[in-house]
Parts: C-alpha cells; sequence; structure tokens
C-alpha cells in the first residue's frame, strides 16, 4: 500500500503521454457527474466525533486518524500512522493511513496526482473509479479519488485516498482493503474518514 510521497525525480521525467492520460481521466472523472461533488460516490461523507470506544493514530503534524476496534497500529514510514486489521496469517483486510503531504501534492490535481503516484509505486491495472474536490472535513476541506489496483505482489485493492488542507497541515489519508473485504470494510473505512482531524 502507498502514501503520498511522490519522489521528485519521476515527476520530472513524466512525458507529453503520462500528461495526456492523466488528462483523460479527469475529463472520464467530470463527466461521470463526480468531480467538485459531495453527492455521488462520496455522499457518506459527514464530519462526525470519533466513534465511541475507538482508538486514535495520531502524527507529529498532529493529524488524528481514528481506527476501529480489532484494528491495530502496524510499522509504517516515520513520521506516518498505519491502523490495519489484518487476517490470522497477517494479511490486509483492511488498512487505514495518515501521512504528512511531503510532495506536489495539490487539491486541484489530486486524483491525477494519485493515479500517476500508485503507478509509480509499480502497481499495475490502476483504474480511477471516482473522484471528488471540495469536501468539508472537521478542521478543513479536501479532494478524494477513489481507484484500484493490482501490487507487485499481486495482491488487489480499492482504495479511497484522501488530501485534506487543514489550518495545522495538508495530510494524505488512505483507506484500503482487498476488493473481497470492500463490502464490509469500507464503511469502517469511511467512518474513519469521517472524523479525520488535521
Amino acid at each position: 500500500m502507498g502514501t503520498g510521497i511522490c519522489s521528485p525525480n519521476r515527476q520530472s521525467q513524466r512525458g507529453p503521454a503520462w500528461w495526456a492520460r492523466a488528462a483523460s481521466v479527469i475529463l472520464a472523472l467530470a463527466s461521470a457527474g463526480c468531480a467538485g461533488s459531495s453527492h455521488g460516490p462520496f455522499a457518506w461523507l459527514r464530519p462526525q466525533a470519533n466513534p465511541q470506544g475507538w482508538e486514535v493514530a495520531r502524527i507529529p503534524t498532529g493529524a488524528e486518524l481514528p481506527y476501529p476496534p480489532g484494528w491495530r497500529i502496524v510499522p509504517g514510514d516515520r513520521g506516518t500512522a498505519t491502523a490495519a486489521l489484518l487476517t490470522a496469517d497477517g494479511g490486509y483486510v483492511g488498512y487505514l493511513n495518515v501521512t504528512p503531504r511531503q510532495g506536489r501534492e495539490s487539491l486541484s490535481g489530486w486524483a491525477s496526482f494519485r493515479i500517476a503516484h500508485n503507478a509509480d509505486e509499480g502497481n499495475t491495472g490502476v483504474k480511477a473509479l471516482a473522484a471528488a474536490t471540495g469536501l468539508r472535513f472537521r478542521t478543513g476541506h479536501g479532494s478524494c479519488v477513489k481507484d484500484s489496483y493490482t501490487t507487485r505482489s499481486s495482491a488487489h485493492y480499492i482504495e479511497s485516498a484522501w488530501l485534506v488542507a487543514g489550518s495545522r497541515a495538508s495530510t494524505v489519508i488512505v483507506g484500503a482493503a482487498p476488493p473481497t473485504a470492500w463490502p464490509r470494510t469500507s464503511g469502517m473505512i469511511e467512518r474513519a474518514i469521517s472524523a479525520f482531524r488535521t
């Protein structure tokens, strides 16, 4: 699973084909009626307090992401926090990550940035499913993209990736699960994102 980090060297190597592909993703999402709307696939986002009984993952910037009972903190990159719901043998059933904005991420270009980032990480079959901008959070506003991809290890995931700008910091949130687990974990992921603070 990736975070919102992007290598500056990879960013500078993108040519006309990459930009054409990114533009087509944005146009397709906009024509589908989901770009710039708080309705549709992200209508579930309703800023609210942390659910009772949930723990909270915090990062040094002050961002806070609650996570459900049964999920646990797992090791991740320095300055980030990751909580996961794991199988008995350590496989991911659900994944939540909060990372400080560290690259060229912007609210207006978030969807194309995230899709390109996932491809840069070595994921294949990266497909944008929905995107939106101008969404309200408890302490800020954000943009999101829902996408699917296959990792180098052939694991399949659906993710909901967000860039949220707050008064203290801009933060990337990623919630992901395998497609077979998405129906039962997406509600928990969405509830955690709805209570996010940056």
